[in-house]
């Protein structure tokens, strides 16, 4: 059941947002109703299925508490593309 929905946006993001439709061949209504689902729906990981190799691979790594991940891929990152 559609009802209605009254909402204060700028004038320009409304321009912008009623082109924006037009050019994607849709209405603007069905544009803001599907982003108001995407992100009000619920996701559940139970709902997840994860493959048998993933599973498999649960807990067979444990890093060390000091692990820096950001500074390892920037390093690494660094080597890789600044380094002959």
């Amino acid at each position: 059941m559609s009802s209605k929905l009254t909402l204060t946006i700028d004038k320009s993001v409304i321009d912008k947002a009623k082109k924006y439709a037009k050019d994607k061949g849709r209405s603007l209504s069905d544009i803001i109703e599907n982003f108001l689902k995407a992100i009000t729906e619920d996701v559940h990981n139970d709902e997840i299925e994860i493959g048998p190799i993933v599973k498999s691979l649960r807990g067979s790594f444990k890093a060390p508490d000091d692990f820096d991940y950001k500074k390892e891929l920037t390093d690494a990152l660094a080597k890789k593309y600044l380094e002959s």
